[in-house]
């Protein structure tokens, strides 16, 4: 990868807050699980909402990726712009103006979605009508997330008869989100169902950081569709799916207030960190001091942190600069116009957040 060059700047020069992404951290996470992928004999399909860039979309694809998955329509359209040829739409589409979106995208690139219900499925085969080739269609099964997904096999196999009726639709297969045991018992008897029905199932996609390294475990996967790994966050770590020298992106923050021998105050609240936490019982907070591990980023407002110090032997100072471990990356990178790459202290491109925004 050649990211856009410019004059050279250090991160002691930067403004802040302002998240900066580590590239040899970032190719080594690309790399380490793209080798796990190929020895395990699973297709990589990262998903990119993640880090939101079509530079490390297409390192991502360099490295071995089979294409990349998306969450919404917006996305896949950027995306498609800048060349990437094989996506996944794991969203239900409903209502025309989506379907026509969906059939313009076959102009660029091969596209499969992602379907739970008849009439998702209705809107994507009125979209097909308009397509340049036959538009894939996975059907999403529910395995603990508690979210989307058909919840048995018998729905699961009355979907994808639906899908094969359709004119320019190809049945690809199964989906889930995450991949846990339950994924393993839903297949066990769905697999036997398809097979029964004459139906190929030759896609089975799973998802989630947090398995990806034991997904040969849990399930018989063919693609694996983890995003986070590219970069972690604090949330992986609580889930013992990364360490924090695998964290590739940080908020760099400067203290602007010491009102108190045991609080501090960072120029970086709700609009720079988000307001997500961890589960309850994992980790207090907004995010991970690294170089203050006592510490916790006790309240935010949405231009303060406020930390608590009060366990700290050393106190952070004002106008000293911390490194923050987001608790939530993806919804970080959301928050930016902007992330910083750099190297060895050294800045070497600005780049714009281009997904930023695109929720529809």
């Amino acid at each position: 990868m050649q990211p856009p060059t410019s004059p050279p700047l250090r991160i002691d020069g930067l403004e802040t807050p302002v998240p900066l992404v580590d590239l040899d951290i970032v190719r080594r996470n690309i790399r380490r699980l793209q080798d796990y992928c190929d020895a395990h004999h699973i297709d990589l399909r990262p998903h990119i909402k993640t880090h939101k860039l079509p530079l490390l979309a297409h390192e991502q694809l360099r490295a071995g990726a089979i294409g990349i998955t998306v969450q919404k329509l917006g996305e896949a359209e950027v995306m498609a712009q800048t060349g990437i040829s094989d996506i996944l739409l794991t969203y239900n589409v409903l209502g025309k103006e989506k379907a026509e979106r969906l059939a313009k995208l076959t102009n660029f690139a091969q596209i499969t979605v992602a379907v739970d219900n008849d009439k998702s499925l209705d809107s994507v085969a009125w979209g097909a009508k308009f397509a340049q080739g036959p538009i894939g269609v996975l059907v999403e099964f529910e395995s603990g997330a508690n979210r989307q997904g058909v919840q048995n096999p018998e729905q699961a196999l009355q979907l994808a008869r639906l899908a094969i009726k359709q004119p320019n639709l190809e049945f690809k297969g199964l989906m889930t989100f995450p991949t846990t045991p339950h994924t393993a018992r839903f297949l066990d008897e769905a697999l036997p169902l398809f097979r029964n029905a004459g139906i190929s199932v030759s896609v089975i996609s799973g998802g989630g950081t947090q398995s990806a390294y034991v997904t040969h475990q849990l399930a018989p996967v063919t693609e694996m569709r983890a995003g986070t790994y590219i970069y972690n966050d604090r949330t992986m770590i609580a889930a013992n799916a990364a360490a924090e020298e695998d964290c590739a992106l940080v908020i760099l923050a400067t203290v602007v207030s010491r009102p108190s021998t045991n609080r501090a105050v960072i120029d970086s609240g709700s609009k720079t960190l988000s307001s997500d936490r961890l589960p309850s019982g994992q980790a207090d907070g907004y995010g991970l001091l690294p170089d203050y591990p006592e510490a916790t980023i006790a309240l935010l407002s949405e231009e303060h942190g406020i930390l608590d110090i009060s366990r700290s032997v050393r106190k952070p100072e004002i106008g000293e600069r911390l490194r923050i471990i987001p608790n939530h990356v993806c919804v970080v990178t959301n928050l930016h116009d902007h992330v910083y790459l750099h190297r060895s202290g050294e800045v070497i491109a600005r780049l714009p957040v281009y997904l930023r925004g695109k929720t529809v």
